[in-house]
């Protein structure tokens, strides 16, 4: 049975509302909580023990029927978005984010005058929506998302959701080749140091590394694995920055250690927790070392 829609207090349109007449348009829609953030994970789905939803870059079994996953549990389905397992983030939500991938859109997210600047420069007009500080603009088309392609530019679209805004206004154009080579350019921009090395080595930590730490094996364990946890639980759009915040609190925990702690190897762990959420792995690395390097 389907619940009704929440009642707001200060006389604004229900958000269930705008987020039902979204879904019938065909654009997968999610509520977000305060800060602009998803809602957290069930128990059941934490530290993705789920094993992910079957639309993730780690695709697997979950059926949860709460909104779990961040911009994996858009859904268009009605029945789901007024179920009682979402209800209570309705009751609880600030605000409505859409999937742009689902919809087949991508949203060129500037986040400052400059970017805007940038934008009405450099890029074919498209529909576009004022934000509290610079625009979205919308193109036909999905693609990888990316954030931080050039100063206060994101891509959003495949693995990432964006805030709904309103309709905005002008015409939506074809994605150009002009955004996609933003991402790839990203792709294969280098760390900006060392600390953090490829993937493609192992990225786990043991005390083996560690015959300088002042911790017990214990401490540094579990600290680590609700690091990483923390992280995975983010959607795209938040676990770089969630990976940063990671590894800054790691290394300062371990400041007055003689050394070494084996931070390499927990800056490892971290990037490939955010590359499984979907974040671009040389981000991940940018932002585990700054993360790891602000606390020297």
């Amino acid at each position: 049975m389907t619940q009704p829609a929440p009642i707001r207090r200060d006389g604004h349109r229900p958000l269930l509302l705008d987020a039902l007449d979204l879904a019938a348009a065909g654009v997968p829609v999610l509520p977000l909580r305060a800060g602009k953030l998803p809602f957290g994970n069930c128990s059941s789905c934490t530290g993705s023990v789920c094993g992910d939803r079957p639309n993730m870059k780690a695709a697997g079994p979950c059926r949860c029927p709460q909104p779990c996953h961040g911009w994996a549990a858009a859904t268009t389905d009605p029945v789901v978005l007024q179920s009682p397992a979402w209800a209570e983030s309705w009751r609880q939500a600030h605000a409505v984010a859409y999937h742009p991938g689902g919809a087949r859109l991508t949203v060129v997210d500037l986040d400052d005058a400059d970017a805007v600047t940038w934008a009405r420069q450099s890029l074919p007009a498209t529909r576009t929506v004022p934000t509290t500080r610079g625009e979205h603009w919308i193109y036909l088309g999905s693609m990888r998302s990316a954030n931080n392609v050039r100063p206060s530019v994101d891509i959003k679209s495949l693995m990432q959701y964006a805030r709904w805004l309103g309709p905005g206004t002008g015409t939506m154009t074809h994605l150009p080749d002009t955004v996609r080579a933003l991402v790839e350019k990203e792709k294969t921009t280098p760390a900006r140091s060392e600390v953090v090395s490829s993937l493609n080595r192992p990225a786990t930590w043991d005390a083996t590394v560690a015959t300088g730490c002042r911790h017990t094996e214990r401490y540094v364990r579990t600290g680590l694995d609700r690091g990483v946890a923390l992280v995975r639980a983010r959607t795209e759009s938040g676990a770089g920055s969630q990976a940063f915040g990671v590894a800054q609190f790691l290394a300062k925990q371990h400041a007055q250690c003689p050394g070494p702690c084996g931070m390499d190897a927990m800056g490892r762990q971290i990037v490939a927790a955010a590359v499984s959420v979907g974040v671009p792995e040389a981000y991940a690395e940018r932002a585990v070392t700054n993360g790891l390097g602000s606390a020297a």
